[in-house]
């Protein structure tokens, strides 16, 4: 099925169809981010003076998947790590093969860049997408702990 899915980066046009993706990413985790960092976010793909980037998966010209990555410095490399920080794919579509698509179009910016790395985190109860992540990365065995500031 994703062999008619294209992956393309975001252009100001694409806004609106992101934007019901975004908010499905949002309520997949049940969480709701506010309109204002939302719109920055936005504006922060746009301009390519910016470390983020986002891409959309299409599909007879619906937007059906998207994912967002951030490059950054790293202490253990020369090159940065890119942070595959969100991968979202629309509810009748996974399974299909898009999520996957979208993760290696990641890849292929990221080695394009001179990146040493992608990586990403998931919710430990995202089994489904889980078992796409073990097939085409490995775990680092590293846990997450952070402080909201």
């Amino acid at each position: 099925m994703s062999a008619d899915i294209e992956i393309r980066p975001v252009t100001a046009d694409d806004h609106a169809a992101w934007l019901q993706l975004w908010q499905g990413y949002q309520r997949f985790y049940n969480t709701e981010i506010n309109e204002e960092t939302s719109a920055v976010t936005w504006q922060r793909f746009l301009d390519p003076a910016e470390p983020m980037h986002a891409a959309l998966a299409w599909q007879d010209g619906q937007a059906v998947g998207m994912v967002h990555w951030i490059f950054h410095r790293s202490t253990w490399t020369v090159g940065d790590y890119c942070y595959l920080q969100d991968l979202f794919v629309a509810k009748g579509l996974r399974g299909g093969g898009v999520g996957r698509k979208l993760i290696e179009y990641v890849y292929a910016q990221a080695s394009a860049q001179g990146a040493s790395r992608v990586h990403w985190l998931t919710h430990e109860t995202n089994a489904t997408a889980m078992l796409l992540y073990e097939r085409i990365a490995q775990r680092s065995g590293f846990v997450q702990y952070r402080k909201l500031l």
